[in-house]
């Protein structure tokens, strides 16, 4: 029997592949958002915690979370115990939610932005004229929160949408 991969392989093997699961795109935007400050490895590795804490990623049960769901996550200590994180995960769960009835579900509305020439070529865009950035930009216009235009790049890049070359 395979032993089960933990979240730092998981996301490794994910990473590059055509995603079209929206409980993973969930799952792979709540590790971009706790992203920032930290090795992606240290985000990667909590993918069981979040897992468990954040309802097998379920976007409606997510949404749903009261002010004590917050405290008691805010307290895990299994958590990456960053309360604006956290909270982030809840209002993009809200704002996936909310994505219907102009887009079925998050898989729908990321794979959206998919360009023509989807091939991203050298270092990832760090202005504000990438796709990350248009897709940061609408995102946030839909009530998404911690989604910067690198790290949404990085979403694109990681599930599939966009392919990276390196030169």
């Amino acid at each position: 029997m395979a032993k089960p991969l933990n979240g730092v392989d998981l996301y490794h093997s994910l990473f590059g592949t055509e995603i079209h699961d929206p409980r993973i795109l969930f799952e792979m935007l709540t590790v971009n958002v706790f992203q920032p400050g930290l090795n992606w490895r240290v985000a990667a590795s909590k993918i069981p915690v979040f897992d468990k804490v954040f309802k097998h990623f379920d976007v409606n049960q997510i949404a749903q979370f009261d002010e004590l769901d917050l405290e008691a996550l805010e307290a895990d200590p299994e958590m990456i115990r960053n309360p604006r994180k956290i909270r982030a995960v809840v209002q993009n769960a809200q704002a996936t939610v909310n994505l219907s009835p102009e887009f079925k579900d998050l898989a729908d509305y990321l794979w959206s932005f998919k360009p023509k020439d989807d091939v991203v070529h050298g270092s990832l865009q760090q202005d504000s004229h990438g796709l990350g950035a248009v897709l940061a930009k609408d995102m946030k216009q839909r009530g998404f929160t911690f989604v910067g235009p690198t790290t949404m790049e990085l979403l694109l890049i990681g599930s599939g949408i966009l392919k990276h070359e390196y030169n």
